[in-house]
């Protein structure tokens, strides 16, 4: 089902792109068009380079702060994804690529991605650099995929690792 799916982006995306770039052609021309295409790209990677350095600075006060960055990591991706949408020539994916750089949009998308692979993360360890020395540091995704994390420390038992 997915790989049907993927296929039939791959092919009716740009039949779409294709359509969608000459209707536009034909309503302002086709210079006009070409220039349009190329000021969507420049403003999308503006956006995309600010938004990609707001992400970097909330994750390195949430790695500072001793906290596991999950939704800081997941807006970088969808940051990433959105660049790749906005390099790939045409208006739909330039949409798409607009509608993941802001973030009340993103966070919606971001919502809804942590939801459906909560139950696939699960649980784990990480190892947190603290003051004293490296920090055991567990994490667990709750219901609304939230991410709760609890260092050893907090905890009452702080394992040093060797």
């Amino acid at each position: 089902m997915t790989l049907l799916l993927l296929g039939l982006v791959f092919i009716v995306g740009p039949i779409v792109e294709l359509y969608v770039i000459i209707q536009v052609a034909q309503v302002i021309g086709g210079w006009e068009t070409v220039a349009l295409l190329i000021v969507e790209s420049l403003l999308g990677a503006w956006l995309m380079k600010r938004q990609g350095r707001g992400v970097l600075v909330r994750i390195q006060s949430s790695l500072d702060a001793g906290r596991m960055p999950t939704k800081e990591l997941v807006d970088g991706g969808l940051i990433l994804f959105a660049g790749a949408l906005m390099l790939t020539p045409g208006f739909v994916t330039d949409i798409l690529g607009f509608v993941l750089l802001v973030p009340p949009t993103r966070a919606l998308v971001r919502a809804v991605l942590m939801r459906r692979f909560k139950d696939r993360l699960g649980s784990g360890y990480t190892i947190l650099g603290g003051a004293s020395g490296p920090v055991v540091s567990t994490f667990s995704f709750g219901r609304r995929g939230d991410v709760y994390d609890t260092t050893a420390q907090e905890q009452g038992r702080r394992h040093e690792l060797p």
